[in-house]
């Protein structure tokens, strides 16, 4: 449960995508902070589940559907009495050259980062702006950012959010509405368990971050109460890269993973050899 005394003590917070990843850490920090917790993913069993170990509550709702989001606000409101923190935690990326990126591919992408994103910050921002204020925050990609193969439809969404989240928070800050991103580097999630599991991957990522390391969703947990508590309550309009320095140098090219693939064997090798002797 919450501080009695949290900086959230008494908001309405509600998380996309708030039972695993990015959104579980986000709900846990918030929760911890004392706001009362809404969860929303697609499979009503699982955010039940989750919203549960923080005595909040469970919502369906795909948001690529204009009425499950309209549907997720009126349910919070009714319950709620009203919404003071959304962040949309949403989203799915399929590695797709543009050359073989069909009608479909694109679509599907398309319509959880960006059009389903959009339903999210109207609805939202539309309930929001009607009680007095709030915070909107949405979770943004280093690929925004730094373009690499096959991530033209996911780093173009997210991008295309990234813009559409500066004219919300010039639309909807006279009614106190703040809108902001979070841009994440590669961190470990269910999402990109697989990744991690690649450990010349990680190398060649960790060399081109400044920092030298990789990330935890608690890094962005920490941003997102940033943005969504007072401590960021002039704040709107903008993106926070929480990459480690990442972006500055830009996302691995295949150049770089093959170097670092051959000098993880190279060691792999050494060490077997030394082991032998």
């Amino acid at each position: 449960m919450g501080q009695a005394n949290g900086r959230l003590k008494d908001k309405v917070a509600v998380v996309i995508g708030g039972h695993s990843g990015f959104g579980e850490s986000i709900v846990k920090r918030f929760a911890a902070e004392g706001a009362r917790i809404a969860i929303a993913a697609r499979r009503l069993d699982i955010v039940q589940a989750a919203a549960g170990t923080v005595g909040g509550k469970g919502y369906k709702c795909d948001i690529t559907l204009d009425d499950d989001v309209a549907a997720l606000v009126a349910g919070v409101e009714a319950d709620f009495g009203r919404i003071d923190i959304a962040v949309n935690c949403a989203g799915y990326e399929q590695s797709t050259p543009i050359a073989e990126l069909t009608p479909e591919k694109l679509t599907a992408m398309q319509a959880v980062q960006f059009t389903g994103a959009i339903y999210c910050m109207r609805h939202f921002g539309n309930s929001m702006a009607g009680t007095g204020g709030g915070s909107f925050l949405s979770i943004s990609s280093q690929t925004a950012h730094s373009p690499a193969i096959g991530l033209a439809a996911y780093g173009s969404s997210k991008a295309g959010i990234e813009y559409a989240t500066k004219i919300a928070a010039v639309e909807y800050g006279p009614r106190n509405v703040r809108f902001n991103c979070v841009a994440s580097g590669l961190i470990e999630t269910p999402m990109t368990a697989r990744i991690f599991k690649v450990a010349p991957a990680i190398q060649a990522l960790q060399e081109l971050t400044p920092l030298r390391r990789m990330g935890s969703s608690d890094d962005i947990a920490k941003a997102a109460f940033f943005f969504c508590s007072d401590e960021g309550a002039f704040v709107t309009g903008q993106t926070l890269c929480v990459d480690g320095g990442a972006t500055l140098h830009g996302l691995p090219t295949p150049f770089h993973y093959a170097d670092a693939a051959r000098r993880h064997a190279e060691a792999a090798a050494g060490n077997d050899a030394g082991t032998s002797s």
